[in-house]
This record gives C-alpha cells, sequence and structure tokens, in this order.
C-alpha cells in the first residue's frame, strides 16, 4: 500500500505539489491526471526518491520511504518519459547491466530475462540493438528491465507518450497482464481514454492539489453519462445529461449538426480544466 501524507514540494517558493494526502490500494492501477504542470511528475520523482519532499511523507506498507531505506527503495521500479538505455546495447546487455546494478546472481538475471522477454513478446528481437528497436519495443523493454527485481509497485510517467495507436494497445495489455498478477501500478498519462481503459481510480490534480479522487466511471456519472455535441463556427459545444431520454429531447430540438454519444473521462478532463481558464 502507498500512502502520501500531506505531500509538499517546493520550487523556490512555489509549490509543485500542494499537501497531497492519498492512499493507493496494494494491486491497484492508480493514475495520476492533470494539464501540463499539475504535478504528476514531481509526485512520480518523490515517490521514487529521486526527489525529497519538503515537507509530509510517503509511506510503503505503513512504513517512511526515505533513500536510506533500501527494503523499501527495493518494492519500487521506476518506468520514465525518456529512453534511457544506451543505444549500442543489445536487449540481453540491457538486462544484465541492471541486475548487476543490483547484484543479482547471473544465472537470476539470464533466468528472470527469459521469463520477461517471452511474456512481454520480446524474445525473438533480443540480439537487436536498442538504437535498432521501434518506439513500442523499447518501452516493453524498459517495463522488462523495471520488473527484473520483481517490484511490487511499478510507476510510469507517461509511459506510452509519442508511441503508434497499434504500439499503445500492446502496452496497455502488457499492463493489464501485470496488474492482474497482483502488481501495483501509478500510471501518468495526457490519455484520457488510456486512464479509462486501465485504471480503478484516478486522481484529478491541479497546480499540485488534489481535486478530485474517483473511479473513472463515477467521475462521468457525476458529469452525466450521455454528451449531446451541437457544432458552431467557434467549435463545438457540449452538454452532458445523466439520462438517455434527457439527451434525447435536447437533441430533437437542436438546429444543424449534432450528435448524441456516450461522454467519456476526456470529456471530465476537459470540463475540469476548463474551468480553469474562466
Amino acid at each position: 500500500m502507498i500512502g502520501l501524507i500531506h505531500l509538499t514540494r517546493l520550487f523556490e517558493g512555489h509549490a509543485a505539489v500542494d499537501s497531497i494526502s492519498l492512499t493507493i490500494g496494494s494491486g491497484e492501477f492508480f493514475g495520476l491526471l492533470g494539464p501540463n504542470g499539475a504535478g504528476k511528475t514531481t509526485t512520480i520523482s518523490m515517490l521514487s526518491t529521486l526527489l525529497l519532499p519538503t515537507s509530509g511523507e510517503i509511506r510503503i506498507d505503513g512504513e517512511r520511504l526515505t533513500r536510506s531505506r533500501q527494503d523499501l527503495k527495493r518494492k519500487i521500479s521506476v518506468i520514465t518519459q525518456e529512453y534511457s538505455m544506451r543505444q549500442d546495447m543489445d536487449m540481453d546487455e540491457i538486462m544484465e547491466y541492471q541486475g548487476r546494478l543490483y547484484f543479482l546472481p547471473v544465472r537470476q538475471i539470464r533466468s528472470r530475462t527469459e521469463e520477461l522477454f517471452r511474456f512481454a513478446g520480446l524474445t525473438e528481437h533480443r540480439h537487436k540493438t536498442v538504437r535498432k528497436l521501434s518506439g513500442g519495443m523499447k518501452r516493453r523493454l524498459m517495463v522488462c528491465r523495471a520488473l527484473l527485481t520483481e517490484p511490487e509497485i511499478l510507476l510510469l510517467d507517461e509511459p506510452t507518450a509519442g508511441m503508434d495507436a497499434i504500439s499503445r494497445r500492446q502496452m496497455w495489455g502488457l499492463l493489464r497482464r501485470l496488474n492482474e498478477q497482483g502488481l501495483t501500478i501509478l500510471l501518468t498519462t495526457h490519455y484520457m481514454e488510456e486512464a479509462q481503459s486501465l485504471c480503478h481510480r484516478v486522481a484529478l490534480m491541479h497546480d499540485g492539489r488534489l481535486e478530485d479522487v474517483d473511479t473513472p466511471a463515477h467521475l462521468i456519472e457525476k458529469l452525466g453519462a450521455f454528451a449531446v455535441d451541437e457544432l458552431h463556427t467557434e467549435g463545438i459545444r457540449s452538454r452532458y445529461f445523466s439520462r438517455r431520454e434527457e439527451a434525447i429531447r435536447c437533441l430533437s430540438g437542436l438546429q444543424g449538426t449534432c450528435t448524441l454519444r456516450d461522454t467519456t473521462l476526456e470529456d471530465v478532463f476537459v470540463e475540469r480544466s476548463g474551468r480553469h481558464l474562466i
């Protein structure tokens, strides 16, 4: 279990993360959502101990996380937005190098590598150097590298950024299978479809603060499960309704190009973010 207790991080007096308190259950797939500058990556950086909190604390299974707590840090692996791998190494070399950093026996490294490559569908590509891999393969290799030490918690900072639609869906399937095996996953993403599809719960962040924590389905329900889009010269205006009959009644009274559809988590995000622009 992950516990954030009044977690705060200041940069030159500005609160990038502003006293957030949050509990993420063991085995949960949890999403941090928000616009650029909301504090998502800073939160991930504190969970990975790359950054230290200005105040507040992080608890893992009830124990306070610090840089000196190697036992707790061993439970956590992180995958960043950047491809942080040497381009001239092949996949086996990447995995062996990672294992040696953690003083794992060579036999264990190789056995675990075989298992992870099969799981991620990378076995036939293992002798390619990193520079010859597609973006999707690089991301899957980063997942394998992060799982080498058998962590209990996986932190993902925009893991599918820049990936094409097919590679993104392949990554979704991989992450679902990992979560089904009991791995706790904390995800930041700008793809609302990704969060809606994968996450049990999400937290909406803005300007370093938590605004709401709920399931995607309940957030959509609070906005209205049905959306009516009306096309105007200045753009699309959307209205939301809890009942389909209400949406149809609205639609029948409109002129021009109009559509009825299911509300999505992206609608929730746009509506919430739009409030801060008024």
